[in-house]
């Protein structure tokens, strides 16, 4: 029996698992989270959920621990990404641009 890959989380990551080819439910929320989890635990055919950690974390303890004990599918936490950064990526992106169009673009 081939198993699948899913991915849970936040609508503004999606994109780039989508990108990939990977399936992904968006939730807005923990609670979302959590019943999306109990949909997944319930169907057949899925090996792994990545779940975004910060909907992990705000799980409720019991799903948590069945989660755990469940052989499939197996759910690994996966580390949200941080925006609070911008120095290094936005001259990175504005190189590139100059490079591209001959111009230096001004950051806001």
């Amino acid at each position: 029996m081939a198993l699948t890959l899913r991915v849970v989380c936040r609508p503004e990551i999606a994109a780039g698992f989508e990108l990939a080819g990977i399936a992904v439910t968006r939730v807005a929320g923990a609670s979302a989270a959590a019943e999306t989890m109990k949909r997944l635990l319930a169907e057949t055919g899925i090996g792994m959920v990545l779940l975004e950690d910060t909907l992990y974390r705000a799980l409720p303890h019991d799903l948590t621990t069945r989660l755990d004990r469940q052989a499939l599918p197996v759910v690994a936490p996966f580390p949200s990404p941080s925006w609070d950064v911008q120095g290094e990526a936005e001259a990175y992106v504005l190189e590139i641009l100059r490079q591209a169009i001959g111009y230096r673009v001004r950051p806001r």
